[in-house]
């Protein structure tokens, strides 16, 4: 049985864990806990040697090391996917260390997990909110399996809370657009860029689906007569470099293309003659648009600091931008790592690009070709493009005194409309047309895990009778275009229209 012990002023619970091994009653912080009297501390004592013997004792020292030093052995432990540990970074380090960082795991409760939350939606859409939530969850999990907590504070009790009912998932409306809504997209984007490539490219994400990743890394060896083959993405990470990885979800697939649309990639590459990239040294149908910024300074860039500091460029960017949102030792880190860089703040300067940048293309190309606006982007507020009228549909004015030169501004096409909205819009268009589900899924690297799917297969009927609807969609698309005027700035686009007008 346990037994007292006098200890100065005080007596304290001792009771048997295992031969030669004695505890000592604590409480849950893992503090001694002081008795007034020798009954009350052998009391304890007897109580916490029942739990032993039944097998459900607790070393209460467990759970106090802080949830920042668990969450950096816990990444540290992962084995995944470049992208899935990148986010996983920005989640922890961005979102979940400025709250929880010096918290004892065991001290961590669901008040708290909720208390979090309700700040972070006051600031961030619910739906990356509830990405956040689910790492904490995860991890707080994980921890449970290590036994160093009993019950996870994240975890959401059902049937708790104000009933939302659909309302709880719904995020912000998707916004999709129609044939000629990519049509006139992508000459747009083309205009900006001052070049074909973006015309090219955004057609071919409207009419087949493609995920942004499987643009880019589109090697020229896998376009081929009547399809795209998907075996590859690049995906960009927060430190700019873009690993060449598996299709997501393993979603490798061979994509039915039309005609036109195989005509128009083939005479793209025969017009740009691609070469391989430094990076991956691989042959790429896209590359990018070249340095984005001028200037003479050639000291460190934001990346440098992030790889310093052994953080992600979003959270140096906070430290920059948002020092309340950082945790004051992360803040002190990305400091030291720009006084020993010497960074001076939008001084580099970035060199020819082999590839689109996601931000930069959706920044200064597609979404203003798409809205008719630049977006807001410090120190500049959102602006329309400035364009000269002549020829139509408009030239971009650009250089300085651009706004004054400018005599018209572009009205929007689909306000909102993103680079993955054309993947939804691509989804959209196939159901328009009547398509089977299991081609729409097979196009766009869907799995169906139903009964019925394995049931369902893809015919020959069914690809013609899509690749003929899409080839309707396009051409009525260029009649329209044409009936709006019979030439275009791109080049590419003028020559279909001269055939079509022919």
């Amino acid at each position: 049985m346990g037994y007292a012990e006098k200890r100065g002023g005080y007596w304290r619970g001792r009771y048997k864990i295992e031969d030669g091994k004695y505890g000592t009653v604590a409480d849950s912080t893992g503090a001694v806990v002081k008795f007034a009297t020798k009954r009350e501390a052998k009391q304890a004592a007897d109580a916490e040697e029942v739990t032993v013997r039944r097998g459900q004792w607790r070393d209460p020292g467990l759970g106090q090391e802080t949830f920042g030093e668990y969450a950096s052995r816990w990444y540290e432990a992962q084995d995944l996917a470049a992208s899935t540990m990148q986010n996983y970074k920005r989640h922890i380090e961005e979102h979940l260390l400025p709250d929880f960082e010096d918290k004892a795991l065991a001290g961590i409760l669901r008040t708290d997990v909720d208390s979090w939350e309700k700040k972070e939606k006051a600031v961030y859409a619910a739906s990356s909110v509830k990405t956040w939530r689910s790492t904490l969850h995860l991890i707080f999990e994980d921890a449970i399996d290590e036994g160093l907590i009993t019950s996870n504070p994240a975890a959401r009790r059902r049937g708790r809370g104000k009933r939302a009912g659909r309302s709880r998932n719904r995020g912000p409306e998707k916004v999709v657009t129609d044939a000629l809504g990519i049509l006139l997209t992508a000459e747009r984007a083309a205009l900006l860029s001052g070049r074909d490539d973006e015309f090219v490219a955004v057609v071919l994400k409207g009419y087949t689906g493609k995920r942004w990743g499987e643009i880019v890394g589109l090697e020229s060896e896998f376009v081929r007569p009547g399809a795209f083959r998907v075996e590859w993405q690049l995906y960009e990470l927060d430190t700019g470099e873009l690993v060449r990885c598996p299709p997501k979800d393993d979603s490798y697939r061979t994509i039915d293309a039309m005609d036109w649309l195989s005509a128009l990639v083939f005479d793209h590459i025969a017009r740009t003659k691609p070469t391989p990239c430094p990076c991956h040294r691989r042959t790429y149908v896209f590359r990018g648009q070249g340095a984005a910024r001028t200037g003479g300074h050639q000291g460190a860039k934001l990346v440098d600091v992030a790889r310093l500091a052994g953080l992600s460029t979003g959270t140096v960017s906070n430290v920059l931008n948002h020092p309340d949102r950082v945790a004051e030792a992360t803040r002190m880190r990305v400091e030291k790592a720009i006084a020993d860089l010497g960074f001076v703040r939008g001084g580099a300067v970035s060199g020819h690009a082999a590839h689109w940048r996601r931000n930069g293309f959706a920044t200064w190309l597609f979404t203003p070709a798409a809205s008719g606006w630049y977006p807001k982007k410090a120190p500049q507020e959102a602006r329309p493009v400035p364009i000269l009228g002549e020829p139509w549909p408009g030239v971009p004015a650009r250089g300085r005194g651009a706004t004054d030169r400018a005599d018209a501004c572009w009205l929007p096409i689909a306000k909102g409309l993103t680079p993955h909205g054309l993947r939804h819009t691509h989804r959209t268009m196939m159901e328009d047309l009547g398509t089977e589900k299991v081609l729409m899924d097979e196009r766009m690297g869907h799995l169906d895990a139903s009964v019925s799917a394995r049931y369902a297969h893809v015919t020959p009927g069914m690809r013609r009778r899509l690749l003929l609807g899409l080839t309707e969609q396009w051409e009525e698309a260029l009649d329209a275009r044409l009936a709006m005027h019979p030439r275009s700035p791109v080049a590419v686009l003028d020559r279909l229209l001269l055939a079509l007008a022919a």
